[in-house]
C-alpha cells in the first residue's frame, strides 16, 4: 500500500509535457495510485525525468478501437482522470468527458491547457511565457528595461499543475459527498491570473506602480533585492518590516542611515549604492557566515548544484537521491500520513503488464492487447 494521505485514490493520467507530469508527481508523492497512459511511439523515458516518478506506465496506440475500450474500462475503475491535450483531442479519441462520465458518473475529469477549454485563444499553441504574458505577471517581473521570463514556474507549474491538483482534490471531495463527478477546466492563463490576485489588489488600492523595479517586492526597493559579492556570487535581502530592516542596518554597520526613511523612494538610490558597496567587501560564504539565521531576512543565492548541500536542506531531507539521481523530496509533509516516492521507473511502457493487471485486467487480456498491436511489446 502506498504511503500518503491520498493512498487508495486511483487516478488515470494521459501523458503530456510540463504541468501534467508535475501534477502527477505531486499526487503520487502523496500516495495516489496513478496509471499513466503513454503513447505507444513516445520517447523511452529515463530516470532523470524526475516529474514522471511515482506512476506506472502503460503504452497504448490510442488510435486503435481496442485502446479506447481498454481506456474506458480503466476509467470505470478510476476516481479521477486528467489530460493535457488541446481542446477536442480527447473527444476525437472517443474519451471525452461526456463518454467518460457516462461510464463512471463519480469521475473527476481534469483538463489541463494553456488557454482553457473555450475563448478565442483556446485552439492556439503556446507555452508558459505566452500564458503569463496576458495576465500581467510577465510584465511585472524583470528589470526596468524589459520583462524577464521567470523560468516556466508561474504558468506551467504554479498556475497550471498546482491548480489542476487543487481542482482534482476539490472535485474528489465533492464526488465523495454527493456521488457526482465533474469536469475541472484548469487553464494556465487562469491560474497565473489567480496567482496575481494580491498585486491586482495592491494596484486597486494605489499601493502598486504598474512599472517594473518601482515597488517593494519587484526589485525597486533596495531592501528587497539581490547583491553581488566579492567573489561574483550573490546574496538576497528581504528586509521588509522595519524591525528586520533595523537588524540589517545594524549588522552591516550602516548606523547613520535614517531608519524612518526605509520606505521613501527618494532615499532608495543612496541606500542601494551603499548596499552594493558593502556587499562587495566580502565573499558570499563570508556574508552567509555573518548573516544567515538572523532576522535580517538574508540568504545566499545558491546554484542548483550547491543548493542541495545547504545545511538546512540536509537537516530536513529536502533533497533525496533515487537511483543515483538527486531530486526534491515529496512536499508538503504530513504528521500521520507522510508521502513517499513510489514507483521510480519512468520508462514508457515499463508496466504494460503489471499496470493493467493491477487495475483488473487478466494476463490473457493483456496478451490480447499486445497481439493486436494496441499495446507495445
Amino acid at each position: 500500500m502506498a504511503s500518503g494521505p491520498l493512498s487508495g485514490i486511483r487516478i488515470l493520467e494521459f501523458s503530456g509535457i510540463g504541468p501534467g507530469p508535475f501534477c502527477g508527481m505531486l499526487l503520487s508523492d502523496l500516495g495516489a495510485d496513478i496509471l499513466r497512459i503513454d503513447r505507444k511511439d513516445g520517447d523511452r523515458g529515463e530516470k532523470t525525468h524526475v516529474t514522471r516518478r511515482g506512476r506506472k506506465s502503460v503504452a497504448l496506440d490510442l488510435k486503435r478501437p481496442e485502446a479506447r475500450e481498454a481506456c474506458l474500462r480503466l476509467i470505470g475503475e478510476a476516481d479521477a482522470l486528467y489530460e493535457g491535450f488541446r481542446p477536442g483531442v480527447m473527444e476525437r479519441l472517443g474519451l471525452g468527458p461526456d463518454v467518460a462520465l457516462a461510464r463512471n458518473p463519480r469521475l473527476v475529469y481534469g483538463r489541463m491547457t494553456g488557454w482553457g477549454q473555450d475563448g478565442p485563444l483556446s485552439q492556439a499553441a503556446g507555452h508558459d511565457i505566452n500564458y503569463i504574458a496576458i495576465t500581467g505577471a510577465l510584465h511585472a517581473i524583470g528589470v526596468a528595461e524589459k520583462p524577464v521570463p521567470p523560468l516556466n514556474l508561474i504558468g506551467d507549474f504554479g498556475g497550471g499543475a498546482m491548480y489542476l491538483a487543487l481542482g482534482l482534490l476539490a472535485g474528489l471531495l465533492h464526488a465523495r459527498a454527493t456521488g457526482e463527478g465533474q469536469v475541472v477546466d484548469a487553464a494556465m492563463s487562469d491560474g497565473a491570473a489567480s496567482l496575481m490576485a494580491a498585486f491586482y489588489g495592491h494596484m486597486a488600492g494605489g499601493r502598486w506602480n504598474d512599472t517594473r523595479e518601482s515597488n517593494g517586492v519587484d526589485g525597486g526597493a533596495p531592501y528587497y533585492g539581490v547583491y553581488r559579492c566579492q567573489d561574483g556570487k550573490f546574496v538576497a535581502l528581504g528586509s521588509i518590516e522595519k524591525q528586520f530592516f533595523a537588524e540589517l542596518m545594524d549588522r552591516l554597520g550602516m548606523t547613520d542611515f535614517p531608519r524612518d526613511r526605509q520606505r521613501d523612494p527618494a532615499y532608495w538610490p543612496d541606500l542601494r549604492s551603499r548596499l552594493e558597496a558593502v556587499f562587495l567587501t566580502k565573499t558570499q560564504a563570508e556574508w552567509m557566515a555573518l548573516m544567515e539565521g538572523s532576522d535580517a531576512c538574508f540568504a545566499g543565492v545558491l546554484s542548483l548544484a550547491d543548493a542541495p548541500s545547504h545545511p538546512h536542506h540536509v537537516a530536513r531531507g529536502t533533497f533525496v537521491t533515487v537511483d543515483g539521481v538527486l531530486q526534491p523530496a515529496p512536499a508538503p509533509r504530513f504528521s500521520r500520513t507522510p508521502g513517499a516516492i513510489q514507483e521510480t521507473d519512468p520508462r514508457i511502457g515499463a508496466h504494460n503488464e503489471t499496470g493493467l493487471m493491477d487495475w483488473g485486467f487478466s494476463a490473457t487480456e493483456v496478451e490480447s492487447l499486445r497481439r493486436c498491436g494496441t499495446l507495445s511489446p
